[in-house]
Formats: C-alpha cells, structure tokens, sequence
C-alpha cells in the first residue's frame, strides 16, 4: 500500500498508548523489569545490547541491539501488552517515478523460497489471527508491520514476513500482476485490444485521482527537488510501464538487505524468542555491506521558489469558480534533530491549529478559501522538516492576497508571539495523548520513530518524550521570546520555500487519458508480430495460473482449537443519576474518565434530519455560555482530551425493520478536570450559540470541503451505503447521515448566499437533541474516579434539568428495550419499529471525476441474533479469499474487492480503486455461484473462521469497553452465543445461506456504483444516473 506519509506520521499525535493488562497503578510491570535486566555490551542470538532505557512515560522498556555480522538495527519496546507487534523497515531510495519500491512492496508478498504459493501474504490473513498485517510504500522507505495476541500466531506470521523480505520468488508472473503488463483487454480473445492492467498501475490511477494527493505530491518533488524525494515513490502511472522485471530485481538486491534494515518489536512476549528465530531464518545467511543508501541534505535555495501545477475540477466542490490551492511550504531542519523537530511540530500546532492560532484567524475567517491547504503545518516524513501554510478552494484573484498575509502573519507572530494559556492547552493535550490507551500502540510507534529512525536519527530519544517536554519548558522559561525566534529563523529569514499554486484544469482528465493512450500506443507500435504473440500467449498463462487452486499447505497456520472458545466478561452496572439512566464500567483507565451520552432523534421532525450531521459538526464550535467560539475551543483543549457530537444509526439485534436513531455525545478529561468537563457540557446544552452566522459559514465551507475530499479515499464506503439505502429503515438513515445525499446536501448549504434558514433549524435541532428526557449516560473510569464521575454528573443534570422536555416521537411504533438486562421494569432505549417497510431494489450510478471506479452490492440478509448470522459472516470471509479476491484484484486489477457481512444484516460486496464496473457486479454474482457449487474444502471453512475471529477478538482499549451493550444492547451472552454459531457453521451451513439470501431468485438487493462517464450505464433505462 501506498502511503504518502504526511498523514501517516503526524508525529506525536499518533502516539497512543494501549496495554490492556495494564496495572490499575501506574507502576513498572514485570515484562519492563525483566527487561532491564539486559545490561549493555550483553550478546544474545548474534546480536549486541546497546542501550537499555526505562521509559516510564509510556509504562516500557526499551532496548536497543545491533546484529554483529550484518549491521542490522534493532528496537525492542518491552511493555504489558498482549497485542505485540513486528516491524522490518528498510530505506528505499528511488531515483525515477516507476514506482519500484512499491511495485516491489506488493510483489515480495508473492510467495518466497520458504513458502512459494502464490500470496502467502493474503493466505495468512486467512490463517492466522493477526490484528493487523500490512506493508507501505513511504517517500524513503518500506515498511513492514503486523501484530497478534497469540504468541504462536506472532512466530508463523514473522516466519513469513522474514521469508517474503529476504527470499522472495520475485516471478515475473507476480510483477505483471502486481505492478503492470500489456495484455489484450479480454485476455482470451487476441483480436481485443491491448491495453494496460496491473494492481500498482490501477492504485496510483486511483491515488492521482484525488487533488489533495495530487497537490501534496507536487509540493514535496518540489520543495526537495535534487535527490529521492523529487521523485513519486509510490509510481507515477505513466512512468510504471517504464520499469522492467530485471530493474526491480535489482533494486531488491540492493535495498532488501539486513546492513539496510531496522527491526522493531513490542509487547510482552520475550525479547530471546524473536532475536533467535530471526538470527536462524534470516540474518545468519547474510554478510555485512554497505547499502550506499542514505539520502544527502538538499541544498538550501539562495532565493524563493515559485511554481504552479493543474488538476481536475471538482463536481461536489461547493463553488465552482473557487477551486484553487495556493501554500507556501518552507523546509526546515534535519528531523533527527529530536528536540528541534519536537519544538518545530508543537510550534506547528500553535500557528495552526483550531480558531485561535494565528494563521486560522488571518486565513480561514475571511472565508478567502475553504480550508487550509491539503498539506498544512509540520511534516517531519522527509530527511530535512517542511512546514506549510496555504488554503485550498480560493479564487484565482486571490493569489497574491493569500501571500501577502502569509507574510503578514509571520511577521505578527514574530512581533507578539503566542499566549502562555495555548502553550498550555497544547502541553496538556500532550499529556492526555499520552495517557490514553487505544488498541494499536505497537504500530503507532513504529509509525512514530519510523522517518527518523530511518535517516539514523535515536528512536529511544523519540520515546523519551517528557525530556523534549522538559526542555522545551526550561526553554521557554529562559528565554520569553523562545518561539518568536525560532519562527524568525525558520520562516521570516528562509529562503528555501517555495510557493506552489493549482488550478482545475477542465481538460485535465481528457489529457491523462490522451497520455495514456499515446504512451500505449508508443509500447505497441514497438512490438512485432511475435512479440504481440508472446503477449498473448503470456496472457494465457498468467489467467491459467490465476485460476489454478492453490497449494497453501507449505504455510504455517493456526487451527480453530487454537481460539479460546469463550469471551473475557466486561463487568457493568446501570444506575440512575438525576434521573437520566447511566452505564459505569470500571477500567485501568490511567487517571482519565470517558463520558458519553446517547440522545435519542425519535422526537425530531423528519425535515430536521438532513441537518442533524451539520447539527453535530458545529454545536461544540461555536461558543456558549460566557465563552465565544474561541474561549470555547482554548477550554476545551486545556480542560479536555476533546469534546465531540457524532450522529448515530444502530440498527436492532434481533429485527432488520428496527433501529435506534440518535446523537452520541464523547469527551474525556483528567479526573482533576472532572468540574470544568462537565461546565462546559452544561454550556452547550443550555446556551449553545448559533446566531453567528460568519463562525458558522466558515465551519459549513469546511465541512462541505472534507466531504467532497474524501469521496475518492472512501468510495467503496459511499457505494456500499448507497446499495442499501432501500433494503432496510436504517439504510436510508445511514444514505442521510452519511452518504452521498450528505455530500450533496452540504455543498448546497455551503453554496447559500444567506445561511438565516440555518441559523433558524439549529435551535430547534439542540431542543429535540440535547434533552435530559431522551438521554442515557456512560462513564468509564477507574474505581476511584466512578463515584467522582457520578457527583460531577448528578451536578450537571439538575444543571440541564431545565432542558427537560416531553415531545411527542414522530414515528408511531415505538419499541422499548431495557438497558439492564437483569431488569425489565428500568430504563430502555427506545427503537423505532417499521413493520411494513418494504425493500426495493435500485441501481444508482454517481459519475464522479475520477478514472476507477467504485462498485458496490449489498443484499438484505438477517439481523445478528438469527441462527443464520454467523454462517454468513463466514461465508463472507471465506469468498472474499477464495473467489472474489482473485477475480477482482488479481485478474481484474482493482486495488481491492470482497463481501463483508454487516451488523445491519446486510450481506454486501465492494471493490475499491476498480478499472471495471458493471463486470464487477458479474464477478459478485460469480462469487455467489462459486459458494453454491460448493467446491470449498473444510480447509476454507476453518481459514474462513480463523478470519473472522481476528476481527471479533480484536483489542478493546479501556474507554471502549462495555460499548456494545450500551450503543447497541449487544450483551456477552449475546456475544457468546454468536461466537459459539461460529464455531458450528458446516460447509451445508454455507451452501444453504448462499441459496437462501445470495441466488439470484431469492435475494433483495440494491447497487451502487461512482466512477468515470460510462456510456453502457447511461443507455440502460434500469439505472438512476446522477
């Protein structure tokens, strides 16, 4: 997978810590004493101890090695965790646009000397129990991670992973596949034309579709234009058909070598384990080189830089005439540098961030453009830092206006710096960051330490974050005019930035596509006869390889009595507080407490429904009580870990024409900040303000620019929503809430000259939502603070007590369902109860500026308590791997496709980044006929399972604990009677769901496809096209 590692790396916003054996004091753990133990100089399986660092900051212990012979790096974080992780990265420098490390990324996954079936990687995923396999293609290396809670399953996994980096097959089959290959458009057919396919080839297709990625991509060849980072890592799509078999061998020898990488692992498992099966797998059959890899400096500009590069219009944007991107990007320091990069990514955050950070003031408030620029504030992913600043949806005439205030605002902050109550804000934002403990702190902080660890910089210095806090205090104390200086130095006085401009371009797509065809053309023209032949014949045989059932017995792989066949218990117990049912979990929370409160829609006109994300998106943003929206925001982020309003559809367990519609309120806070969390509530809920219509024009063209922008990333999600819009009550929900009837919702409101009618629905929203009479509570927290939590929020109901009030629902069938199911007679949520919805199948077509497309099925199925539920989650898995993957990836060239079974009872099929459309509906219906025939062996069904246990036994941090009974009634008895459904399902099971709700007579459907024009789909009057 490709990353561009902007969003990937935001440095210390993605350190989040897990550990779910943690103490409920924070005190070291045996696994960290135990490790410090190892005492520097002290060899183990051919490596050499370097350093050993308690790092009680982050309840581990870290230990840094050496591998003698190979010069290999080693990171160990020793922590009470059972989700451990494995991470090989190595530095990968291309110097062209071919794409060669990624291409190389996905083929190294295609089978090794160890394991030479085809796909070891996408196999295992289907034998183990791993909770999370992957591997990215950054700017300037590629990494490798996965992580498991079964120290069995962590061995066959890095058995694997070691084999596949090391001794991959690299067969020229796989590069065709995987990377790019001339072949006849139907590959049996030698009279159709040939044509460009490849799995890299159709993601970056994809990947260059998105203008945000593209401008980022631009803005990083552009900054940095003299060595690997002017290049595009992950393939440039008219540069991929350029790079050969034989280069991409050649790059792995060169790249792919112990002397080039870096091993990290984390968790609880023993340090000895993992040194000896990866000194006897790999490293003892290599020697020592030197990889000649590293990255130089890029020379400093004596003067700025201008340049300006185009893109295609966007359709969903909310004015046409405003698409324009201007940012002007400045590069900074070394980023091993660990301080520095520290004080360069918390400035960052200063100018930046949220409504009292100078640059939002002076860039976001005029309304000049829709959003800060897709590249904003600090990035440390390259050797030497950039920073960035710039909007995106600005008028052309806008131009050289933006610059100026750039300049302008510099020279302010310079003049008067920041308020010692945001420095504060932000220091305490750090602090609950890194206390929070979320399920995946191993890939975190192998994302964390990656770019800087990579260029040699001291990833144990990385993780000693409270001495960077530390110094940057005493700096701060030693000197008031600290950051003023630095912005001086890295920005008022530097000279290397460049300032980068783009506009839509409305031929923009016609020229790729022109391109694309002139470069096909240039391939064929240079063939014979023969070699037309050989394509063909090539062609064959890759489809025949494709087809052949494959032999997976060479790997390694758990068995279904490997899985515990019953579910830990989360103890919790309802109560009643100021008369508003409330949910208590005690958890090792590490000093926070996580409130939410769900807020039920029932009573809520339906016109209303349309606004209620909008509702949500702006109600904890624009002031209240005593506080504008900017004294709001700066007590939020010094009092809590954030404060949000989400909307939320939760369809029944046991009933498919049932669902609880509502709003989820979500804050955390330290326990001390308990009172001040709860005022602000109180503020919201009784003097929310709404009558500022510029703050909320500002937040409506945000919002409507962040919808608009993520269509190309979250297509798939979009197609799926929009399939089942008509197959149950909540889909259509689900279509208003959160899909493309959104999208197109809010680019209308953000094209409203005059936002009054808005400012008017607001309030009548909150007085339907934020109402004690249709509300329950949850608090998750450690012993000691529950009862706290309890008097903060008795105190905080007969604050809103006056909010109370009783409307009428304005659906009819009502259902009530206790929240304690030891308890009838108490409290309830209350569903809406459709029984006479009726399911209608449609196809809906959205044509979208973008050449993939974006296909979906989804067929109504069962609700998650009925006998048949589980058979079809496995059934899903089971297709997914053994048919639909193959079809829609490997021989359709799509970057990825499958069934999922949903919670709401819908069965349905997706592709993502796909080059085909309506083929791809044919390929799900293939699928169906597939698991019909029955041709699966009880090998399938127990890989099938193992799949699906990953997923349902996957971590649940502290804060999220006992969720499932709260937002959705599901109970542990309910859990394990589904779990023990799963644990029965029989091949006969299979094939009678896969008749009964998939076979063409029996199912009820609907279809959703957003790609390109497509003339087939526009002359078929079946269609709705929008």
């Amino acid at each position: 997978m490709f990353r561009h590692t902007k969003a990937v790396l935001e440095k210390l916003r993605n350190v989040r810590l897990q550990g779910q054996k943690l103490s409920w004091r924070q005190r070291s753990t045996a696994v960290e004493e135990k490790t410090l133990h190892y005492i520097a100089g002290q060899q183990i399986h051919g490596f050499t101890v370097k350093e050993v660092v308690a790092v009680p900051d982050l309840f581990l212990t870290a230990v840094k090695l050496t591998h003698d012979k190979t010069g290999a790096q080693y990171l160990h974080a020793a922590r009470d965790d059972a989700n451990n992780l494995f991470s090989i990265q190595f530095r990968t420098t291309p110097m062209d646009n071919t794409g060669v490390p990624h291409i190389l990324e996905h083929t190294v996954l295609c089978g090794s000397k160890k394991y030479p079936c085809r796909d070891p990687f996408f196999k295992m995923l289907n034998r183990s129990l791993s909770t999370f396999m992957n591997a990215f293609t950054a700017s300037d290396y590629t990494m490798y991670p996965f992580s498991t809670q079964n120290g069995k399953d962590f061995q066959n996994l890095l058995s694997v992973y070691l084999d596949a980096v090391f001794f991959p097959c690299l067969r020229e089959q796989d590069f065709w596949q995987e990377g790019w290959r001339l072949e006849n458009e139907n590959p049996t057919d030698t009279s159709s034309p040939l044509v460009f396919k490849g799995v890299v080839f159709n993601e970056m297709k994809g990947a260059f579709s998105d203008n945000e990625r593209v401008y980022a991509q631009h803005l990083q060849n552009k900054l940095y234009p003299d060595h690997t980072y002017s290049v595009v890592s992950g393939g440039e799509p008219l540069a991929i058909p350029d790079l050969t078999w034989q280069q991409l061998k050649q790059f792995h020898a060169t790249h792919y070598h112990p002397s080039n990488a870096r091993f990290f692992t984390y968790g609880d498992l023993p340090l000895e384990q993992h040194l000896k099966q990866i000194e006897e797998e790999a490293l003892s059959k290599f020697e020592r080189i030197n990889p000649n890899t590293q990255v130089p400096s890029q020379p400093r500009w004596t003067s700025p830089r201008e340049d300006h590069v185009t893109c295609s219009p966007d359709l969903m944007a909310p004015d046409p005439s405003r698409q324009n991107t201007l940012c002007v990007s400045y590069m900074l320091g070394d980023i091993t540098n660990t301080f520095e990069a520290f004080m360069l990514s918390m400035l960052s955050s200063l100018m930046t961030s949220g409504p009292n950070a100078p640059f939002y003031k002076a860039l976001i408030e005029p309304k000049i453009g829709t959003d800060f620029s897709s590249v904003v504030g600090y990035d440390g992913s390259t050797k030497e830092a950039s920073f960035s600043i710039g909007l995106q949806g600005m008028a052309e005439e806008d131009t050289e206006k933006v610059k100026h205030i750039i300049h302008q605002t510099i020279g302010d902050i310079i003049e008067k710096g920041f308020e010692e109550e945001r420095i504060e804000a932000l220091l305490h934002k750090l602090e609950i960051q890194m206390k929070h403990q979320s399920t995946n702190f191993g890939l975190s902080l192998a994302s964390y330490i990656a770019s800087s660890w990579n260029h040699d910089g001291d990833p144990v210095e990385l993780l000693q974050i409270n001495n960077s806090v530390a110094k940057f205090r005493q700096a701060l104390k030693e000197n008031p005019r600290f950051l003023q200086e630095k912005v001086q130095h890295y920005f008022k006085e530097n000279t290397h930035r460049l300032t980068l401009s783009m506009t839509p371009d409305d031929s923009y797509l016609e020229k790729q596509a022109k391109a694309e065809e002139k470069k096909l053309q240039e391939k064929i023209n240079a063939l014979s006869d023969i070699d037309k032949k050989e394509i063909y014949e090539k062609g064959l045989q890759l489809l025949e390889a494709q087809n052949k059932t494959q032999d997976a017995s060479c790997l390694p792989a758990l068995k279904v009595s490997d899985i515990a066949p019953t579910i830990p218990v989360t103890p919790v117990h309802m109560s009643d507080v100021g008369c508003v049912p409330v949910q208590f979990c005690e958890q090792p929370t590490n000093g926070l407490v996580y409130f939410r409160a769900m807020c039920s829609l029932n009573t809520l006109p339906e016109e209303l429904k349309l606004y209620v994300p909008l509702f949500c998106s702006v109600v904890t943003k624009m002031g209240c009580g005593s506080l504008d929206y900017r004294q709001q925001a700066q007590q939020m982020e010094l009092r809590t870990g954030g404060m949000s309003v989400s909307p939320q559809v939760i369809s029944d367990c046991t009933d498919l024409d049932m669902f609880e519609q509502g709003v989820l309120l979500f804050s955390s806070c330290l326990d001390r900040n308990l009172p001040h969390m709860f005022e602000l509530w109180r503020d919201i809920f009784t003097s929310p303000h709404f009558d500022n219509e510029e703050r909320l024009r500002v937040l409506v063209m945000m919002s409507a620019q962040e919808l608009a922008n993520g269509i190309s990333y979250s297509g798939h999600m979009y197609a799926m929503t929009r399939s089942a819009r008509h197959l149950t009550p909540a889909g259509e929900h689900h279509e208003t809430f959160d899909g493309m009837e959104q999208v197109r919702f809010m680019k209308r409101i953000a094209e409203m000259s005059d936002l009054t009618q808005v400012t008017r629905m607001l309030p009548r929203i909150k007085k339907h939502i934020l109402n004690p009479d249709n509300m329950r509570c949850a608090i998750n927290a450690t012993p000691q603070q529950v009862s706290k939590s309890a008097t903060y929020l008795e105190s905080f109901m007969k604050d809103v007590a006056a909010n109370r009030k009783h409307f009428k629902a304005v659906r009819p069938n009502i259902i009530k369902r206790p929240l304690d199911v030891l308890s009838d007679s108490g409290p309830s949520r209350k569903l809406v109860h459709e029984p006479n919805f009726h399911p209608c199948y449609m196809k809906t077509f959205f044509q979208l500026p973008f050449p993939v497309n974006f296909v979906s099925e989804s067929v109504r199925t069962v609700p998650y308590s009925h006998e048949h539920y589980a058979s079809l989650c496995v059934l899903a898995r089971m297709m997914t791997a053994k048919f639909l993957h193959g079809v829609i990836r490997e021989k359709g060239g799509a970057y990825g496709g499958g069934a999922r079974m949903g919670g709401g009872g819908l069965f349905s099929f997706y592709s993502y980044r796909d080059p085909n459309s309506v083929q791809t509906l044919s390929a799900f219906q293939k699928g169906v006929e597939w698991a019909m025939s029955g041709q699966f062996s009880q090998q399938d069904i127990d890989e099938a399972k193992l799949s699906v246990f990953s997923s349902v036994d996957s971590p649940v941090a502290p804060s999220s604990k006992g969720m499932s009974v709260f937002l959705s009634g599901l109970t542990d008895e309910m859990k394990q009677h589904h779990r023990e459904r799963l644990f029965a399902v029989t091949h006969k099971n299979l094939l009678d769901v896969a008749e009964r709700y998939l076979s063409a007579g029996h199912k009820t459907c609907g279809v959703s496809i957003l790609g390109p024009e497509n003339d087939a789909i526009k002359k078929d009057p079946s269609w709705v096209v929008k």
